[in-house]
């Protein structure tokens, strides 16, 4: 087959009317593109921070910004530390079984669940109790309710009464 420069010529020009027509479709055509299969077309929503928030607790999660998480441990830490330091100036009292009926309202994280049972002279650490309960994945299985606890039973028997 011989090339001839009017079969070169002709060539090129069918490039580049072709390349200049798809150029055309892709800037001036639709931005988005449509399924014509028959199938849904799927639209990404770009939701809010507010509608997440609502979306989230909507199915029973606690939402938390990193500063409240951190000042929230901080707590603990310091709530800890006072408490290893009182215990140890406290060791000669006489075995005392505490008990109280702990209610879990909505929005409570195993956090507020440990500094509660801590107050109540349940546990000894609500840090620990916070530690333990993620250890185990409990952390998202807290409901809300009322519960009968007493200083008397192990931690796995709290764990167990509290979380469902």
């Amino acid at each position: 087959m011989r090339v001839t420069p009017n079969s070169l010529r002709s060539f090129a020009a069918g490039l580049l009317i072709s390349t200049s027509l798809i150029g055309g479709v892709y800037m001036f055509g639709p931005s988005e593109a449509k399924s014509t299969g028959g199938e849904e077309t799927v639209k990404k929503e770009k939701l809010s921070q507010e509608e997440m928030v609502d979306q989230l607790t909507s199915q029973g999660f606690v939402i938390h910004t990193k500063d409240e998480w951190d000042k929230q441990l901080a707590r603990m830490n310091e709530k800890q530390a006072a408490k290893t330091e009182d215990k140890k100036e406290q060791k000669n009292e006489t075995d005392v079984v505490y008990r109280t009926m702990l209610t879990v309202s909505s929005g409570m994280t195993s956090i507020d669940v440990g500094n509660a049972l801590e107050n109540a002279n349940i546990i000894k650490s609500g840090l620990d109790f916070y530690k333990e309960v993620e250890n185990r994945g409990l952390e998202n299985e807290l409901r809300p309710g009322t519960f009968e606890v007493e200083s008397g039973m192990t931690t796995e028997e709290i764990i167990a009464t509290i979380f469902k």
